[in-house]
């Protein structure tokens, strides 16, 4: 069996997520996600796993949200369980990330990370960002089109399992990636700041419907982005 057939045996197991993808609706993600406390909770989605498409097809996502996320979700649960860090902010939890355990690392930056990609997207986005994003954008790298190209690289670049990041730091903005589910949040970052924009580039995101064309997938991704939500994550950076 290659991968490619895996993933799909794994599909036809999920039975119960694709009966409810399409109730997967809801009002907007809360914008204090970094201050929440166990038990951590899964939000839904505020569109339904067909609506991405075509850059993103139904069945990765009920995969990828119903899965992934939700295991990482069930494990960091499990790992702040009887500990100090069950009375923690996950964006605490976060910033002294150096001093936790692995589990708590990998599962508490897996559920920041889900979290901020599927608000980040949006059916019927894309195009050039507008306003503040965009003067921001032509004053660090002097074009959207410049932008693209670094984050694109970024995220080709990333080997193995990651995420490509843009963040904004005191007025700058940084393109940057991290490994596994490690993100600028962190104190274990080398580029350290506020997300505003974040691609997911395990082989999970994409594998069914790319195969190894991971650039396709990034290039398709920029068709999801909901510059109003990057906006908002701009707007509040430090």
């Amino acid at each position: 069996m290659n991968r490619k057939e895996f993933l799909r045996a794994m599909a036809l197991g999920t039975a119960g997520v694709a009966t409810i993808a399409d109730q997967v609706f809801a009002a907007e993600q809360t914008p204090g996600l970094v201050l929440e406390k166990a038990p951590f909770k899964q939000a839904p989605l505020s569109y339904g796993f067909a609506d991405l498409e075509p850059s993103i097809d139904k069945m990765t996502m009920e995969i990828h949200y119903g899965k992934h996320h939700a295991g990482y979700v069930k494990n960091l649960n499990a790992a702040v369980a009887g500990t100090p860090y069950e009375k923690k902010s996950l964006e605490d939890i976060l910033k002294s990330i150096s001093k936790a355990p692995v589990a708590i690392r990998n599962n508490g930056g897996g559920h920041w990370n889900h979290s901020f990609f599927w608000e980040i997207m949006a059916p019927g986005k894309g195009g050039a960002p507008q306003g503040a994003v965009a003067d921001a954008i032509k004053g660090q790298f002097g074009s959207f089109e410049k932008l693209q190209e670094e984050f694109n690289k970024a995220a080709g670049t990333r080997f193995g399992s990651g995420w490509a990041w843009l963040v904004a730091n005191k007025g700058k903005l940084t393109v940057t990636s991290t490994p596994n589910q490690d993100n600028p949040l962190m104190d274990i970052s080398e580029v350290k700041g506020t997300p505003i924009l974040g691609i997911d580039v395990w082989e999970h995101a994409y594998y069914l419907h790319y195969q190894n064309k991971r650039a396709d997938y990034v290039k398709a991704f920029w068709d999801l982005v909901n510059w109003d939500k990057v906006a908002q994550h701009l707007k509040s950076a430090k």
